[in-house]
């Protein structure tokens, strides 16, 4: 399974994989997580951002999470093919930098400046990509898929949500 590979170019502009696909935004609610299998990293708490489950990584590995990340951290969670591994590595005011590994496949991504982030649609076989200013709005579920959506802020903290 290869997963897109995805570069940011500038402030406004993203470059993604072959087919771009960004989940369509629904209204702000908590995500579900299980906090019950154990996690080697978390992130710690940075001004001014408010998350669903804080700044606790552990409650990603379900695939359902809405935390805070202020530095670099690696999240492990079950993909729609199997387990997944989220590199987030590099945070900063309105800067985040990842990798996502699933299976035999790797996609590299980033994006900087104000209300910048991008959507991730992983799927079984590959993922799609969108990047551009992004909202606090929470995306939807997409059928068979992990959406990871990562927004910075001024502050120094990123915005990461992952729903399945």
């Amino acid at each position: 399974m290869a997963l897109a590979v995805l570069t940011v170019l500038t402030v406004a502009a993203c470059g993604g994989p072959d087919e771009p696909d960004a989940a369509p935004a629904s209204p702000p609610d908590r995500p579900t997580a299980s906090r019950s299998a154990p996690q080697s990293a978390s992130a710690e708490p940075g001004p001014s951002v408010s998350a669903a489950d804080g700044h606790d990584a552990d409650a990603c590995t379900d695939g359902n999470c809405e935390i805070a990340v202020t530095k670099p951290v690696t999240i492990h969670f079950q993909g729609p093919g199997g387990p997944a591994t989220l590199s987030v590595t590099e945070v900063g005011p309105n800067k985040i930098e990842y990798s996502v590994k699933s299976g035999n496949g790797q996609s590299k991504g980033g994006a900087s400046g104000p209300g910048q982030g991008c959507v991730m649609t992983l799927r079984e076989n590959g993922s799609g990509t969108s990047c551009g200013a992004l909202s606090h709005t929470r995306p939807s579920p997409q059928p068979d898929s992990v959406v990871m959506q990562a927004t910075t802020t001024e502050h120094g903290s990123v915005l990461l949500r992952l729903i399945s």
